[in-house]
């Protein structure tokens, strides 16, 4: 990849646009971008990291967009960035435009316009071809030329030399963070986390089975009541399987001795319970035709006390069976007397209602009378209508009465509600043009309002920062105190251990064994320990604890050095104003953008309202015309109603005469033939009735006298109704059936022998039968109880064998799978060095790295120090990403964290050059002619400087040029192509030096 052209316009300090021309900087193959703090060097590096992929690097890619924006631009200028260069043998150019609050061109406030992006290629006719508009497509075309993602490409093109530096400085697990993100091992954690799953779901099956199988035995042991515990063993457990069926087979044993012994139990209670039965029955027996003759015996007793009573009982049976000739008699001479006073008392009311002059008359005089009201009653008829059709007229002249009332009161209404209706248009009108400009203030608002809260966040960010900055800087102190105090501890006891040397060798001499030092066997006069003397192990726990100290001083250093690298970064995005300030320029922005969000929120209420305004003059108007119309129809309707009612009046006044009313004289003639009617048909009824009676006077008397009583009343008074006759009968029925049924009893000669035998006990032989079929009952019970607990114990038995066979292909895929996962997460046995699957390969990523690295690295250092990769375990226990540097001066290899600022800054260039190698050669050997390399030379001496240019000049061996971004003012007389920087109010500009 080699860059050729690039254009920013209104883009971070840069006003207006700048061209770069990375062609002419390149042919020197080394070239400076230099310039004052904060004018935007590293803005031109965001600028090709954005053209190649729409973001920039690092902790600048939160918060794009409209923040890419110059402040220093017009406000009709875009902002837009253009890279020319050439990847994989095709020239390319991009541009691209991020999202942009430009002036509306009608009215006031600003729009927001989308991002876009163009891709073009130069072909073979020396003419640039539009290949995609899509963002999209434009990112995965470049992601796949370059075969970097971004965050790779800021790692290998841009060298960011912090990075690296902190790179030297971190644990494994920071490192793994690093190279995973680079080399995407993410596929190896995969594998990693697929066979945990694996594990955890083999394990669960296995639990889940040994669980089915515990279940089961606990099934098993309700099942066998009191008998041998369970073992007692977990899911999960080894030899579980086993324990559980071996329980299993005691259990079906012991409950199969248990069915034999209920068995036989059974069978002796169920013959015990048999002759309990028999001799149960015989007393019964015995007890029944005892009792049956003793009940016999009263019987007849009670018989012979009431045969008096069943002779009168027998005569009147007679008398009323002579008396049933005469009831036909009777009944005839009941229902004529009832018939006739009926009759006589309706004649009497119907004569009570008729006047004086009327109800003397006979039957015959009433129906004339009846004729004559009705002859009268029909003449009534037409006067009927008449008076009908007069109340109707009087309904009609109310209705046009109220139609009238109501028609005015709308027209009322109307009138009034017209009369607004300007001043009400006007209003609704004011308040649409009102939401319509607010809604035009929103937009802008909204982009004040976002701006505002993020200073304010970032101003508490900064405040926060600052405290744990100075925090980060007393730790930073105290801790090198501490370890420049571990240090010389550490050297005092090694220089008091070498002067006390000898007697330390001294105590190891022994008579006649060759002195270590000398090699003589006597040894006249050793050396002692004085008082103070310092052994090895003092001066071992003294290094340990400088160690620990340095590595303390180490640490919190990296971390005052992060704070302050964050601290800057929330200091630039918020500026110098305070918190209190910011939250009220925070809230202004807040109350300004709701209110006029309110206001907006106004319009489509106040249009829809407008428009029902007017659906409701329409109405109004409408109304008002009908109501006008509706009177004018009613003046012509009410004088033809007048008209008619006069000459009807007259009509219904003569018929109804002194009645009041047409209807009501017609009632009173209604009456009048009713009641004239019914007393004509009640005085004939009464005659024929009367005559009736007679009649059946003399019936009566004659069927009396040959029936042989004396009058119709004995008779009658021997007669029997229905129920007192059948009752008659049932009572002789039944004293004739007992009778015969004691006789019958008292000749049995079974019953009466057995009167003669003692009394039968029933009770007692009730009592031995109950307790016999208690017994009888219990021992069936057991031993049911017991063949289904055997039967249930045969089932659960071969259910638990199945879940057996079943789980062992469960076990056998388990152990397996739980092997493979335990030694790819680093926890197996087997795993010597505990190294899980993704830090096996990044090892070897990290192994190559650190090749590639030593090449740069011994050259700047003059040979003296080379980079290696460490399999040792570090951490909690874990191996394989550890880093260190061998030092060919004093032959001992050490952490790269012991690296001074200097040695830490070409050891992470060196680095960086090696890493880029690799990921170059990983994402399939696309060439980078181009490379940035940002700051840390001010911490090199003039010879190592001078190393380090000489190691990057000879990058131009692969045509390669290298950008060195640095504001050391030397580098400016050894590189002679520069790329400056210059800022002033108006905004940064850049300019080149010496290039053609």
């Amino acid at each position: 990849m080699r860059l050729h052209r690039l254009d920013i316009t209104a883009f971070g300090p840069f006003g207006d646009t700048q061209s770069i021309d990375f062609d002419a900087l390149s042919a020197a193959g080394l070239f400076l971008l230099h310039g004052p703090t904060g004018a935007g060097k590293t803005s031109v590096l965001d600028a090709v990291c954005y053209a190649l992929y729409g973001a920039v690097p690092g902790a600048r890619q939160s918060g794009q967009g409209l923040t890419l924006r110059s402040d220093h631009a017009p406000p009709g200028t875009r902002t837009e960035v253009r890279l020319e260069l050439t990847v994989a043998g095709r020239r390319l150019e991009v541009t691209r435009q991020p999202p942009w609050a430009r002036p509306k061109k009608r009215g006031t406030g600003t729009t927001t316009d989308k991002a876009q992006s163009w891709l073009r290629e130069y072909d073979t006719q020396a003419a640039w071809k539009d290949l995609s508009r899509s963002h999209q497509e434009i990112g995965e075309e470049i992601t796949q030329l370059l075969g970097m993602s971004r965050e790779q490409f800021c790692q290998v093109v841009l060298l960011p030399q912090g990075d690296f530096a902190r790179f030297l400085r971190a644990d494994a697990e920071a490192r793994g963070k690093l190279l995973g993100r680079l080399f995407d091992t993410r596929r190896f954690a995969d594998v990693e986390k697929r066979l945990a799953e694996l594990r955890r779901a083999a394990e669960a099956d296995v639990r889940q089975g040994d669980a089915a199988l515990l279940a089961d035995a606990h099934r098993m042991q309700q099942a066998a009541g009191e008998g041998v515990p369970l073992p007692e063993l977990a899911p999960g457990d080894p030899g579980l399987a086993e324990a559980v069926l071996t329980w299993a087979a005691l259990a079906r044993t012991t409950a199969r001795e248990r069915l034999t012994i209920a068995t036989c139990a059974r069978t002796a209670a169920e013959a015990a319970s048999a002759a309990a039965r028999h001799a149960l029955d015989e007393a019964r027996e015995l007890a029944g035709l005892q009792r049956r003759y003793a009940e016999a015996r009263e019987h007849a007793d009670r018989l012979r006390e009431h045969a008096g009573t069943h002779e009168q009982d027998r005569a009147r049976m007679e008398r009323a069976r002579k008396a049933e000739s005469v009831a036909p008699a009777l009944d005839l001479r009941d229902t004529a007397e009832r018939e006739h006073a009926r009759a006589a008392r309706a004649e009497a009311e119907a004569r009570a209602a008729l006047p004086e002059p009327l109800a003397a008359l006979d039957a015959t005089g009433l129906a004339a009378a009846a004729r004559r009201a009705a002859e009268e009653r029909g003449g009534l008829d037409s006067a009927r209508r008449a008076e009908d059709r007069l109340t109707a007229l009087l309904t009609e002249q109310r209705t046009l009465d109220r139609e009238e009332s109501a028609d005015d009161a709308e027209l009322r209404d109307a009138e009034s509600w017209l009369a607004d209706w300007d001043t009400v248009r006007a209003d609704l009108q004011g308040r649409i043009d009102a939401a319509q400009e607010a809604a035009g203030r929103v937009e802008h608002l909204a982009g004040l309002r976002e701006s505002a809260g993020s200073r304010l966040d970032a101003a508490r960010r900064r405040d926060r920062l600052t405290r744990d900055a100075e925090e980060a800087a007393d730790r930073a102190l105290a801790s090198r105190e501490r370890a420049a105090e571990a240090h010389e501890t550490w050297l005092d006891l090694k220089e008091r251990r070498l002067r006390g040397i000898a007697a330390e060798l001294a105590a190891g001499l022994a008579p006649g064994e060759p002195c270590a030092v000398c090699g003589a066997t006597e040894h006249p006069a050793p050396a002692r320990k004085d008082a103070g003397h310092v052994d090895r192990e003092a001066e071992e726990r003294a290094l340990a604890d400088h160690r620990r100290a340095e590595e303390r001083r180490t640490e919190d250093e990296r971390r005052h050095g992060t704070a302050r690298e964050t601290l800057a970064a929330a200091r630039a995005e918020a500026g110098e104003a305070s918190v209190a300030e910011l939250a009220a320029l925070a809230e202004e922005a807040e109350r300004a953008y709701a209110r006029a969000r309110d206001t907006a929120s106004g319009l489509h209420p106040a249009q829809e309202e407008l428009r029902r305004a007017g659906q409701e003059h329409e109405r109004r108007e409408t109304a008002r015309q009908r109501a006008a119309l509706r009177a004018a129809a009613r003046v012509s309707r009410r004088d033809a109603l007048e008209g008619e009612r006069a000459v009807l009046r007259q009509e219904v006044d003569r018929a109804a005469g002194t009645a009041g009313s047409v209807a009501a004289r017609a009632a009173q003639l209604d009456g009048e033939v009713e009641r004239l009617t019914r007393a004509a048909e009640a005085a004939r009824l009464a005659d024929d009735t009367a005559q009736r009676l007679k009649t059946a006077d003399a019936r009566l008397a004659d069927a009396a006298f040959r029936a042989g009583f004396d009058t119709p009343a004995g008779a009658a008074a021997a007669l029997l109704d229905e129920e007192a006759h059948r009752a008659l009968q049932r009572r002789l029925d039944a004293r004739q059936q007992e009778e015969a049924a004691v006789r019958a009893v008292l000749a049995e000669p079974e019953t009466a022998a057995a009167a003669r035998r003692p009394a039968a006990d029933v009770e007692s032989a009730g009592r031995a039968a109950e307790e016999a079929g208690r017994r009888l009952q219990r021992a069936a019970s057991a031993r049911d109880a017991a063949a289904r607990r055997c039967a249930e114990l045969d089932r659960l038995s071969a259910h638990a064998t199945t879940a057996v066979r079943r789980l062992a292909p469960l076990r056998e895929t388990h152990d397996r799978v739980a092997r493979l996962a335990t030694l790819t997460a680093g926890t197996s046995a087997d795993n010597e060095r505990r190294m899980r699957l993704e830090s096996y390969v990044l090892a070897a990523r990290l192994e190559q790295v650190a090749a590639a690295a030593t090449v740069r690295l011994a050259r700047m250092s003059s040979g003296r120090y080379t980079l290696v990769h460490s399999d040792d375990r570090s951490g909690r226990g874990r191996s394989g990403l550890g880093l260190h540097v061998v030092d060919a001066w004093t032959g001992r290899e050490r952490d790269t964290a012991t690296l001074s600022g200097g040695e830490t800054f070409f050891a992470s260039l060196a680095l960086a050059l090696g890493l880029a190698d690799v990921v170059t050669d990983e994402a399939g050997g696309v060439r980078l002619d181009t490379l940035f390399i940002d700051e840390g030379f001010g911490s090199l001496d003039d010879q190592t400087l001078d190393e380090v240019l000489d190691v990057l000049d000879s990058l131009r061996e692969r045509d390669r040029s290298v950008g060195i971004v640095s504001h050391v003012p030397d580098l400016r007389r050894r590189v002679h192509a520069q790329l400056e920087v210059l800022k002033d109010r108006t905004g940064s500009r850049v300019r080149h030096r010496g290039v053609g």
